[in-house]
């Protein structure tokens, strides 16, 4: 057969690689991904110093003989975590994380005109009956955001979907006289 130290050596080294990939990285990936990943990154490195510039995917597909999306799958995977916390700048002062908007944080402006603005609305709602200004806050579900139909607004008052249409039309009207919808106008700009 074969000496022990032919296996030996390879038990070694399949043995130092799995370590490496099962704790080089912030998140674990696969074995075999890892494997994978090595394989493209020679590939990557040979095709560079042929070509002297970085190969496309495509490029890199083709050698490996893999999809261009399979690819990019990889090399998506590949990249390693970046902390929020990185210092940026010159003076360290900075973090990475400063410099990434939050989309769902809303503007102190409008906050403000968002809040003034319900402010308004509630006061020209005041100057309604009180039936006007449940039929008008249940269908643009002023209370709850939830806008309600003309049916289930007509069940609220046990009236039929039209009556609940026509009141709604009155008080749109009523709303739209100018000392009320003036009151609201800077709002929709």
């Amino acid at each position: 057969g074969f000496k022990f130290s032919t296996y030996a050596t390879w038990w070694i080294r399949q043995a130092i690689t799995r370590a490496i990939a099962d704790q080089a990285r912030t998140i674990r990936i696969p074995v075999h991904m890892v494997e994978t990943i090595n394989k493209l990154v020679r590939v990557q490195r040979q095709l560079l110093q042929d070509f002297g510039r970085e190969p496309t995917p495509e490029e890199i597909g083709k050698e490996m003989d893999l999809t261009t999306a399979k690819v990019r799958e990889i090399l998506k995977i590949s990249q390693e975590p970046v902390s929020l916390e990185t210092p940026i700048g010159e003076e360290e002062d900075s973090q990475l994380g400063d410099f990434i908007e939050d989309e769902e944080a809303v503007v102190p402006v409008d906050a403000a005109s968002f809040s003034l603005l319900q402010e308004q609305l509630r006061d020209v709602l005041e100057e309604l009956s009180d039936r006007e200004r449940k039929v008008i806050e249940l269908r643009f579900g002023l209370i709850d955001g939830h806008p309600r139909t003309l049916e289930e607004v007509g069940r609220v008052f046990s009236v039929t979907r039209e009556r609940i249409r026509q009141i709604e039309s009155k008080t749109l009207s009523k709303l739209r006289i100018p000392h009320r919808s003036e009151r609201l106008r800077d709002y929709l700009e």
